[in-house]
């Protein structure tokens, strides 16, 4: 079945829906006020150069500094092979010759000085306290190919897998590049004439001359190209063929879309639908309740089984369980049917909720090394449907599989979510017993250093206080004996379970 594009345009944010046979397998989200930035190019100020790291920080304009290592400095051409192996951004796979990653030839203090201006492209988003990461490498996207104004290479898309299509593709843009820049064949130049390869090098040529020209007029640090708005991003990124339509709920923006596509790519315009139901176009496509369904931990499977999702900042963990699925025959057989059925909703849920770094999977134990075989081919083929770069091990003989997915932009958790103002992101909070043992040491710890005070103050949070008050009386009063004085304890609403304030009156 045909996927679509559900596209949601209001003031504040834009959101897209990736719908394969009528199921919610990506979101992409971008807030007005927290709008992504990699693609950006920034004309930018080195503030310090890292010897022991081989990297540098340099100011770009943003609250962070961008993170800038050795190897995506622009001075050996040589290098530019590296560079297109991290570049999963762009959702593209590159053409290499060589798999390794090569070692920079220079050292980073030999390539960079404090002060120094230079032009830097962001590729990863800044995560978490984590300032983004640029390159000096640029690249333009387009919609069949790839410029890399710093480049003279021409690769081809692994994922074009017909040899003579791959010859035929690298001979015509080699043919039209001139000498100016290198050049990527995006997956979606499968079959592509000579004229639309044209329009795409006119096009890239003409915003990098653009964009060069912008560099050199404007002080460090600066923003010199702005890539383009999701809605359009979307278009020249994963709008295929397999799309059989785009759906825009906003009759503006779906007029400047139009008005886009007729001019880059006239044969998806008709492609391009407007939805004027009442019903909210995420409601009537049930993304809303996808939307709901991934940001829960715990996701329930067809069988009664379930997957629990916990995000941390060195990993994600995703637990596997039987639940209320017990079978009918052999426990080995209900245990494959599990992880099996695991299997598809774990992928379903890491491309949904985007979730990017290493992730553990802790399937169900199985006996069976066939099982073990099946379960992580099974997880194998189902990856080969995610655009984002993924490395699988073997699944290990605790039943665990270790895996990594490329990261670019925040998980959909941290895009819509915020540490708990309770637990500060930890999902537990101190129990109102030790709170109580807390304020007897501070009571004591306060009286140490004012001898003299006889009436201390108390306040706390009403849990707090039942507790010390009934439960704890006996200790609250055997403390008052011991450094003879008079504690009063009020209960404050407004603080934290975990906050109290002793205080002398």
């Amino acid at each position: 079945m045909p996927s679509k594009l559900i596209v949601n345009v209001e003031p504040q944010e834009s959101r897209v829906a990736l719908l394969e046979n009528n199921l919610v397998t990506e979101l992409y989200i971008e807030r007005k006020q927290d709008e992504g930035i990699v693609g950006n190019i920034y004309k930018g100020k080195v503030t310090k150069v890292l010897p022991g790291m081989q990297a540098a920080f340099v100011d770009i304009g943003l609250e962070k500094a961008g993170f800038l290592y050795v190897a995506d400095v622009d001075v050996d051409r040589d290098n530019l092979e590296g560079f297109l192996e991290q570049s999963e951004d762009l959702e593209i796979e590159y053409e290499r010759r060589d798999r390794g990653r090569r070692a920079p030839s220079q050292p980073i203090e030999d390539l960079l000085r404090s002060g120094e201006d230079v032009m830097v492209q962001v590729t990863k988003e800044p995560i978490g306290t984590k300032g983004c990461r640029i390159t000096s490498y640029i690249s333009l996207p387009g919609r069949y190919l790839v410029f890399m104004p710093t480049g003279d290479q021409i690769g081809v898309s692994r994922r074009i897998e017909d040899e003579v299509e791959r010859k035929r593709l690298k001979k015509l843009v080699r043919r039209l590049k001139g000498n100016g820049g290198g050049y990527i064949v995006r997956t979606v130049s499968e079959g592509v004439t000579e004229t639309e390869f044209e329009s795409d090098i006119r096009f890239l040529t003409t915003l990098w001359n653009r964009t060069r020209e912008t560099g050199e007029s404007v002080k460090s640090p600066n923003v010199i190209h702005d890539d383009l708005n999701l809605v359009l991003r979307m278009i020249r990124d994963l709008f295929s063929e397999d799309i059989s339509q785009m759906v825009i709920d906003a009759p503006e923006v779906h007029a400047k879309t139009l008005e886009f596509v007729e001019s880059f790519y006239p044969h998806l315009a008709p492609r391009i639908v407007l939805h004027d139901e009442r019903e909210p176009i995420f409601d009537a496509y049930g993304v809303e309740l996808e939307i709901e369904r991934a940001l829960g931990r715990r996701v329930w499977l067809k069988s009664g089984g379930y997957i629990v999702i916990d995000q941390t900042e060195a990993l994600v963990s995703i637990d596997v369980n039987t639940g209320r699925f017990v079978g009918k025959r052999d426990p080995e057989e209900t245990i494959l049917k599990t992880n099996m059925e695991a299997v598809r909703e774990v992928v379903f849920q890491i491309r949904l909720r985007n979730i990017g770094g290493i992730i553990i999977i802790d399937f169900i134990d199985m006996e069976r090394e066939e099982n073990k075989e099946k379960v992580f081919e099974t997880l194998a083929q189902e990856l080969k449907a995610d655009r984002s770069r993924t490395r699988i091990l073997k699944i290990s003989e605790m039943g665990l599989v270790e895996m990594t997915r490329k990261r670019v932009r925040d998980s959909l958790s941290r895009t819509l979510c915020q540490p708990c103002a309770y637990c500060d992101g930890r999902g537990i909070i101190k129990s109102t017993t030790t709170v109580c043992y807390e304020i007897l040491r501070e009571l004591r710890r306060v009286h140490t250093h004012d001898p003299r005070s006889r009436k201390l103050k108390v306040n706390a949070h009403p849990a707090v206080v039942d507790l010390l008050l009934e439960e704890q009386s006996a200790h609250m009063e055997r403390l008052e004996r011991e450094l003879t004085i008079r504690v009063s304890v009020k209960a404050d609403k407004g603080l934290h379970q975990e906050g109290f304030e002793v205080l002398p009156f």
